[in-house]
């Protein structure tokens, strides 16, 4: 899957697997990739920030949300996306 081609496809291919993997109380992807125009990375993926608040995340650090995160994403990270902004927070986070 090329990032470049099918932007709106990653994002709904995001979305499926952080509403699979957690039971977000907010979910939101955002394709960045028109900011990245022209760096190298941006041939080979695009660039996604996601903001997703859910209660899988109660008690555990920063290192180990994104670890989470990036494991039910793995599959897109290597060819659909380059770079992944990742803000996850609790619901009393919010």
């Amino acid at each position: 899957m090329n990032a470049s081609d099918h932007p709106g496809t990653v994002m709904q291919a995001l979305e499926a697997r952080l509403t699979a993997t957690f039971t977000p109380q907010s979910l939101e992807v955002r394709d960045d990739s028109a900011a990245h125009v022209g760096h190298a990375g941006a041939r080979s993926g695009g660039h996604y920030a996601v903001r997703i608040v859910a209660s899988d995340f109660v008690g555990l650090g920063l290192l180990a949300r994104h670890r989470l995160v990036y494991a039910a994403v793995a599959d897109l990270m290597q060819d659909a996306i380059h770079a992944l902004q990742i803000d996850a927070r609790t619901p009393e986070e919010t």
